[in-house]
């Protein structure tokens, strides 16, 4: 990974202090916020066009595309791992961040010059790879730069952003193909990403430089993390991941309950538009589940990760009925976008409180893994039960898994 952005040590900034008790929205944190907005639109637009470019461009077959997208996936979940271990050393941590986002920037890009399925990939692969190892060292920064008691407003700030880049992104994918076409789309991606990069590099330069010259040397702390605390929360987590179904399903499940009554086009478009009201709705819940958590204080992390636990239950019991008026549909859609705005800002907050100093890194490491395998368990198993029995069990399934994690989680306060 090439670190192309600035140094983060240049001595031309002097060291920022520490953000003060009653104040948590810095321009550190709203560096950060700002990375993580232009990432996601940066990686949206290739995300957005990949089935174009390899179905119409390059003559791809359909298993392409899921070959590719899940042999990334894979690589993300493994780089999410080991980029916890090098967060744990918060000089690397910086060049991590930075080498990530410009990295996944740059290679995401690259794909508009592809000329073979192969090349398509492997530019791919090494650019969600790059993406999956800035993770946990965005997520420890963001606790370096903010005072405790702020952390749940600061985690929402940066999963509101990220949103809002989800949401954004496509529809400046949709206006770049009908401007320029499909490559030219992909190759103008660079930009926000790179936009990204030089956000992250604003936020590191005013952030406390690291007290300490030494390197922490790279290990694997699993055992350590997983104790206490930390570890009954990360039981939760990993039960409520196995139960987070990707959010193609539910669009998919929208789809075929809408299609008999307004025909397949009509149900596609239908089901677009709930899923970007499911997108709005986390971005929109995200700052004030922060607050709440903050507000609640020792246990708000933990509270505010049930009531999206919750709100989950109660949409996928929804999708598991065979409901086909819009706005009946509408209300899952939304309890599941409140409910995903909720649970990333309370686990991430939940994390950085109760990590010791000098895991962090390796904490959010593990919680991206635990939520990458989560879901790829989830997506795997739930579509196998879609198939050989119906949607209904699938999602009969998925609500299950949500009670469990609503239940240890519930428990977990009483300690």
């Amino acid at each position: 990974m090439t670190d192309t952005a600035p140094s983060p040590d240049q001595p031309a900034d002097p060291p920022a202090a520490p953000a003060p008790e009653g104040r948590w929205l810095t321009p550190g944190v709203r560096g950060i916020g700002a990375a993580s907005f232009l990432a996601d639109v940066g990686h949206e637009i290739p995300t957005a066009l990949l089935p174009s470019l390899l179905t119409t461009t390059l003559g791809a077959p359909a298993a392409a595309l899921g070959a590719i997208e899940g042999f990334s996936d894979a690589l993300a979940g493994a780089a999410r791992f080991g980029g916890g271990v090098l967060a744990d050393d918060p000089a690397r941590r910086r060049k991590v961040a930075i080498g990530g986002y410009t990295t996944t920037a740059v290679l995401g890009a690259a794909t508009a010059g592809a000329t073979a399925v192969w090349q398509v990939g492997l530019l791919r692969a090494a650019a969600w790879t790059a993406r999956g190892l800035r993770v946990p060292a965005r997520n420890a920064l963001l606790a370096d730069i903010v005072p405790a008691k702020a952390y749940g407003r600061a985690y929402g700030f940066e999963r509101m952003m990220d949103n809002l880049g989800a949401i954004f992104g496509p529809l400046l994918a949709l206006g770049l193909v009908a401007w320029l076409g499909v490559s030219w789309a992909i190759g103008l991606s660079v930009i926000p990403g790179l936009l990204a990069a030089a956000a992250i590099v604003y936020a590191i330069r005013r952030t406390p430089r690291p007290t300490s010259r030494d390197k922490v040397p790279l290990r694997i702390r699993i055992r350590p993390v997983l104790k206490g605390d930390l570890g009954r929360l990360m039981a939760a987590v990993a039960a409520f991941e196995v139960g987070n179904v990707a959010a193609t399903l539910l669009i998919l499940r929208a789809s075929d309950l809408l299609a008999p009554g307004h025909g397949t086009k009509t149900a596609t478009t239908l089901a677009l538009g709930l899923y970007t009201a499911y997108n709005i709705a986390a971005t929109v819940a995200s700052v004030p589940a922060g607050r709440l958590s903050d507000r609640l204080g020792g246990r708000g992390p933990i509270l505010v990760l049930a009531g999206g636990v919750a709100a989950f239950a109660a949409a996928y019991g929804m999708f598991a009925v065979n409901g086909t008026a819009v706005a009946f549909l509408a209300v899952p859609f939304v309890l599941a976008g409140v409910g995903i705005g909720a649970v990333e800002t309370a686990q991430h907050s939940a994390v950085a409180a109760l990590a010791p100093t000098a895991l962090r890194g390796s904490a959010f490491g593990l919680l991206a893994t635990v939520q990458s395998l989560g879901n790829l368990a989830a997506s795997g198993i739930a579509g196998i039960l879609w198939t050989a029995l119906s949607p209904t069990a699938a999602f009969t399934y998925l609500a299950a898994w949500m009670l469990l994690a609503l239940t240890a989680l519930l428990c977990s306060t009483r300690r």
